[in-house]
């Protein structure tokens, strides 16, 4: 059986550079057609079928921007990809909303030129995607918006910002970006930027050399390297130090990196997403955020939508959690009072899906198996409360507890006010155990041990941040 030719359509004015393409894409073993006008191009993408589409954003009839707009609207199975004068981020950033999955600048490597066609021909060959959007529960209206643009977006290439609360799901809307697209059978990397000690992120992101500094004890690649040909997560980004940004612009620009004790680059084909609760503008306005960088990563915006935007989502969502945690503990699945359900409906939810989570967990583990009620669920109207009597001379504390629920052992229910501390810390510090720990007023390893006890241990050896104990 005859595979055919795949067809790329080249559109640009200058001569020398249609000729450098088709020469590039006929060793490429692919079909190239070439044209320099507007008028032209449309007139090819009517008489033929491509594969891919590259083109100039300045034609002596029109805009570039104009074509891949037209594209993504007629031809939306045919990726198009955009040639920028050297430096025009604003017309790359432009061209990447309208639908284009990548730009390459002027002059032209050889190099960057056949990764861009090859990232371009990967988005047409890859087929529907294991990965479904419906992961994302709920029927709100801002849910529907979103399932749908992950869809639009998976297929791009363009960095993108996920804004949202802290537990509102943004590693999960970005994991559903790189498995439904085209990288999605390469690494998915997610590193939490706040959680990485600012002394050894250089290390971190981009690898070192054996010997190069204290405790460097073999080569190591770094993220960037690790992630190569698929994703890398940076989860709260707007942690990041200065001194940090300017390296990683340095790295997304050049699309290159150098290791700690290295004395050469090395080339890395990434997508990058980005995330933080915080407001990016914000912090870019108040000098703790280089504004280059954020134009560099915002290039496409999303949003997690918090819970209470979305309360009517809850009981859907509720559901799903407890089946999910019934069919891993091998518990039959419990009901929930209407009582419990008007407690949940009613609560703000301010550690969002997250702590909805949590509370469930924690509420599963201490009904008795047929029957969730509001007291299991420990909102923090009915969670401990300290308070000292004023008529009290010796200021002696009073305190209102839960109460622990018939049936259920001492030793079960003061476990499970402990684990709730712990994930309220945990929370509270996106998971950095050692900030949780000084939160706590506890050591390192205490803390440490705790986690392991209650199974509850998601490190990746922080090890190290145990000598600043």
């Amino acid at each position: 059986m005859t595979q055919t030719t795949q067809r790329v359509l080249v559109v640009d004015d200058e001569a020398d550079l249609r000729e450098l393409l088709v020469i590039t894409l006929g060793r490429m073993k692919l079909e190239a057609q070439a044209v320099g006008t507007l008028g032209d191009a449309y007139r090819a993408l009517t008489d033929s079928t491509f594969d891919l589409c590259l083109t100039d954003m300045n034609l002596p009839d029109g805009d570039g921007i104009d074509l891949v707009r037209h594209a993504c609207q007629r031809y939306p199975d045919m990726p198009i990809a955009m040639i920028t004068a050297h430096g025009s981020m604003t017309t790359a950033t432009k061209a990447m909303k309208e639908g284009a999955f990548d730009f390459i600048a002027k002059p032209v490597t050889l190099d960057r030129l056949r990764q861009l066609i090859d990232d371009g021909l990967e988005i047409r060959r890859q087929g529907p995607a294991e990965e479904s959007t419906e992961q994302l529960i709920g029927d709100h209206p801002s849910m529907q918006a979103l399932r749908e643009q992950i869809g639009k977006l998976a297929r791009s290439q363009a960095p993108i910002y996920i804004a949202g609360e802290s537990g509102s799901g943004k590693e999960r809307i970005a994991r559903l970006i790189h498995g439904t697209g085209p990288r999605r059978e390469k690494p998915f990397i997610a590193v939490n930027c706040g959680a990485i000690p600012s002394e050894l992120m250089e290390s971190e992101f981009f690898g070192h050399r054996k010997g190069s500094f204290t405790g460097a004890y073999e080569d190591r690649k770094g993220l960037f390297r690790e992630s190569d040909g698929g994703t890398l997560f940076l989860d709260e980004v707007a942690d990041l130090p200065l001194h940090m940004q300017v390296k990683l612009l340095r790295a997304i620009q050049e699309k290159s990196v150098r290791p700690v004790g290295e004395s050469r680059e090395f080339p890395v084909n990434i997508r990058l997403l980005c995330a933080t609760h915080k407001n990016l503008t914000e912090e870019v306005a108040a000098g703790r955020f280089r504004q280059d960088l954020y134009y560099r990563l915002n290039v496409i915006e999303t949003r997690a939508p918090s819970l209470r935007e979305r309360a009517d989502d809850i009981p859907m969502l509720s559901k799903h959690i407890l089946q999910r945690l019934c069919q891993q503990w091998n518990l039959p699945l419990p009901q929930l009072s209407d009582h419990a359900w008007q407690a949940l409906k009613s609560y703000s939810f301010p550690g969002n899906v997250r702590e909805l989570e949590n509370i469930l967990e924690r509420a599963l583990t201490l009904s008795d198996g047929r029957q969730i009620d509001t007291a299991h669920l420990q909102l923090p109207d009915s969670e401990p409360s300290f308070a000292v009597e004023p008529n009290d001379p010796q200021g002696a504390a009073s305190t209102s507890m839960p109460s622990r629920p018939a049936g259920v052992p001492l030793e079960d229910f003061l476990q499970e006010i402990e684990r709730a501390e712990l994930l309220r810390a945990l929370d509270a510090t996106h998971w950095n155990r050692t900030a949780a720990a000084k939160r706590l007023g506890m050591t390192f390893r205490s803390l440490r041990y705790r986690l392991q006890k209650l199974s509850l241990d998601q490190s990746n050896d922080e090890e190290e941040q145990e000598e600043s104990e």
